[in-house]
């Protein structure tokens, strides 16, 4: 249909009017009928979501099943203790990510979009939300593009770059198809709209992306693997007390105590300490321009292996920078004030010329005419009159674009000064291999230009004034960041929608060497999976690649059993973004980036980077040394329940576990959180590495925990069987012997704080040397209040301790020592991987 009669919208709607848009009346009936634009589903998750994803949690929803049924025995303080410390963890997580959720949508109102809508004659703005399918749209430089449509009238340059990941600028004229997710550059004009709601190209690209996915670190795996396999311990042990209280005929106040001590292996406090860990790298790292929105986003980070990121607007600062004139038919004084002229005088400016005119510090002349450059013939034109111009007088064409579109408008014989056009290619060849954009600029003495869109042509003969080199400006951070991770061990790929050599010369300029692979989309597509998954190995740079090609590279990636992150901006960057281990949007990026992403750089900086991959070093080594003291104290516990299954006497009441957890995982783990350092993790495998430390340490922690008991309590029976009866005098003995086993574990715990952060050569052995003299001082302070815990009447009633008689005091010290010495001698001589035939 014709501009005359109207421009029709889809399906059998009545012809939108291109001056006056729809009435009111056509809107409201366009709204009943359904063709309103309908917001897109929240890419943030609703508080509920976030509540209900940290509350009920397997291990979560476990521990609330075992304080349940404390309270159904009897125990409800008990309950409330192991409860409460689940809770703390979960206030710690959900209050974070409910920040970085409130943050997001801070950042999203902000950058919230309008729309210029015509009805009736009139231009009113409104929000998306308010549009029906037909509307007329006005659309200015700068303005973004909110609904699929078909232009109208005018004519503009769009940078699609969000959508597509390409830079260059698509020149739209009327019946051209345009996006939502777009922007205008220059230019303006008015649009039907087509497609509203989750129809939109942009919608469609994003729709794999509504879902919100929780990706486990492996240290996460390891942790939950760990407590998964106490739990079962404690169950299974749990249902061996409940056999035996029934075969027995056991009092059953008794059974639920027991039955409570082994509800206080489960590690609680583990989780508080990993939320507090977490919650101190976030505000850590938000003040280098970090916002975490996934609890473990920043320990995640230690661990990546390959880092994916897109050239345009985040390698790149979406700006182009003036390199250097090459003159060829005039001196470069000439070739400067001419091209100056050119780029500042227009009135269709692009980032080029731009670019151009602020490197020349050029300034506006008069013109009498100009042709606009377009993506399709590559170049623009002004005609100058200026015969007061600075320099002397300039009339005439003088235009600016590719070499070789202007190839048959340039006289290039070789004759008066003018270069040939073969001197002239490989001078390109040449520049454009350094990673530089090259345009060529030619002048003409002619009167006359004429504007005819993609239909202009340029007069003939014109001569080569010379060479403009402009390069991608990088982000001023891009270089030190690939620098730092390059240091780290991590491997970057480059996934670009640009053309792989343009992507090259810039991966060169950010420090990523002279050698690199290249592949293509088009490439890919021949390309099997396995072919694929052998291809990213070698290959550091991607170019024309798609959304969809970018997803299936990483994939690829993480079949090979990488790590990968993510970095993207655009709408084409959700669904890797989503797929990668670990996604980061910037925050300038779209909405829908920003929403799955797990770490937002909120300066859309780099710089953030480098910290947050120290930080994630710090969490996952402060929780190795966590875990260490967690599993030592679960493991020795449970090695000294199962003995006195078979025994008959359990050496702790559930007030000595207590004092134990306290002392030596309690206050000492979140101390160690907060002084965790960053550095590389351990050469072998975490399990590995944590059962060469738990084993020795628990094994003789249980032995000896038994050999104090056991000696006190055979020494209280002895001295006192001539005034009691046995049974009297072994009940009344037990609380010694187990104040005898709670002292001597307190304080083996506390040697193993020493031992996890060795001070001194002498106390490696289970773990490398730290020389950080911190925890070995809270070891020692806590070390000496042993006694106080013994001795202060309200501290000692509390935890059901008496104060030790000197020569059982000296027992517990001399069985100290020999532990120190023995867990050492294991370490060192690696006793136990000897024993399992792997040392």
């Amino acid at each position: 249909m014709t501009a005359a009669t109207g421009i029709a919208a889809p399906g059998q709607l009545a012809p939108t009017d291109p001056d006056r848009g729809l009435t009111a009346a056509e809107v409201e009936t366009r709204r009943a009928a359904g063709l309103r634009n309908t917001p897109p589903p929240p890419t943030t998750r609703t508080y509920w979501q976030i509540v209900r994803e940290n509350v009920f949690t397997f291990i979560n929803n476990v521990l609330f099943l075992l304080g349940i049924a404390l309270v159904l025995v009897g125990r409800p303080i008990d309950a409330i203790v192991s409860v409460g410390v689940i809770s703390t963890n979960i206030v710690v997580s959900v209050v974070q990510e409910i920040r970085a959720k409130r943050t997001l949508d801070r950042v999203a109102l902000l950058h919230r979009p309008t729309a210029t809508v015509i009805r009736d004659g009139e231009a009113t703005e409104v929000a998306p939300e308010q549009l029906v399918v037909g509307d007329l749209l006005e659309v200015g430089a700068g303005d973004q593009i909110v609904l699929d449509g078909r232009m109208a009238s005018g004519r503009m340059q769009v940078d699609e770059s969000q959508l597509t990941g390409e830079s260059d600028l698509i020149v739209k004229t009327p019946g051209a198809d345009v996006y939502s997710g777009s922007f205008a550059v220059s230019g303006s004009g008015r649009y039907i709209a087509e497609k509203v709601g989750e129809s939109s190209l942009a919608n469609q690209i994003t729709s794999g992306a509504r879902t919100f996915r929780r990706v486990l670190t492996p240290l996460q795996r390891e942790v939950y693997v760990a407590i998964r396999v106490v739990l079962l311990i404690v169950v299974y042990l749990e249902l061996m007390l409940v056999f035996n209280a029934v075969i027995k005929a056991t009092d059953l106040a008794d059974t639920v105590g027991e039955a409570s001590i082994l509800a206080s292996l489960v590690p609680n406090g583990l989780f508080v300490s990993i939320a507090i860990a977490y919650a101190l790298a976030a505000v850590r790292i938000l003040r280098f321009g970090a916002l975490v929105q996934q609890s473990n986003a920043v320990e995640s980070l230690s661990h990546v292996d390959v880092l994916c990121l897109d050239k345009t607007g985040t390698l790149t600062a979406n700006k182009l920078s003036f390199d250097a004139l090459h003159p060829l038919a005039v001196d470069e004084p000439e070739l400067r004030r001419r091209l100056g002229a050119a780029t500042a005088s227009g009135s269709a400016a692009n980032t080029t010329s731009t670019a151009i005119a602020e490197g020349l510090d050029a300034s506006p002349l008069p013109i009498s005419a100009e042709v606009p450059f377009s993506s399709a013939r590559k170049w623009s034109a002004v005609l100058v009159d200026a015969p007061d111009a600075p320099g002397g007088p300039m009339r005439g064409v003088i235009a600016l674009g590719a070499p070789t579109m202007l190839e048959r408008y340039a006289l290039a014989d070789g004759q008066d000064g003018r270069p040939t056009w073969g001197a002239i290619d490989q001078q390109v060849t040449e520049l454009a291999r350094q990673g530089l954009r090259v345009l060529l600029v030619l002048g003409s003495d002619a009167t006359t230009l004429e504007d005819r869109d993609d239909d202009s042509v340029l007069p003939e003969g014109m001569i080569p004034l010379g060479l403009v080199t402009l390069r991608d400006e990088l982000r001023a951070e891009a270089r030190e960041a690939l620098e730092a991770f390059i240091t780290a061990g991590v491997s970057p790929r480059i996934i670009s929608g640009d053309d792989p050599e343009t992507v090259t010369a810039l991966a060169r300029q950010a420090g990523l060497g002279p050698e690199l692979e290249l592949l293509s989309g088009p490439e890919i597509d021949t390309l099997d999976d396995i072919e694929l998954r052998a291809a990213v190995e070698t290959t550091t740079i991607f170019g024309r690649i798609t959304p969809q090609q970018k997803e299936r590279l990483v994939d690829a990636l993480r079949a090979n059993g990488h790590y990968v992150a993510m970095i993207g901006d655009g709408v084409n960057d959700v669904l890797p973004l989503k797929k990668a281990q670990l996604g980061i949007a910037m925050q300038s990026g779209s909405q829908a980036t920003r929403g799955v992403a797990d770490l937002i750089l909120t300066n859309d900086s780099f710089a953030a980077l480098a910290p947050a991959v120290l930080e994630g070093q710090r969490i996952r080594n402060g929780m190795q040394d966590i875990l260490k003291l967690f599993l030592t104290r679960i493991s020795t516990v449970a090695l000294l329940i199962v003995s006195s299954l078979i025994v008959g006497i359990f050496p702790l009441s559930i007030r000595n576990g207590s004092a134990v957890t306290l002392m030596t995982v309690g206050i000492p783990t979140i101390l160690l959180v907060i002084w965790a350092r960053p550095g590389p993790g351990p050469r072998e495998g975490l399990m590995r590495s944590l059962l060469r430390f738990v084993a020795p340490a628990a094994i003789l922690s249980s032995l000896l925990g038994m050999v104090a008991f056991y000696g006190v309590l055979e020494w209280e029976v002895r001295r006192n069987i001539d005034t009691m009866e046995y049974a009297m005098v072994l009940e009344s003995a037990i609380p010694m012997a187990q104040t005898a086993v709670t002292a001597f574990l307190i304080a083996v715990g506390l040697f193993l704080v020493i031992f996890v952060e060795p001070p001194t050569e002498w106390w490696t052995g289970g773990t490398e040397l730290s020389g950080d003299w911190k925890p070995t001082i809270l070891a020692v302070a806590l070390l000496v209040a042993i006694p106080l815990l013994l001795n202060v009447p309200l501290v000692n009633q509390f935890f059901q301790l008496e104060p030790l008689p000197l020569e059982y005091a000296l027992m517990v010290i001399a069985l100290v020592a020999a532990w120190v010495l023995s867990v050492r001698l294991a370490w060192r001589h690696r006793l136990i991987e000897r024993f399992l035939g792997a040392g």
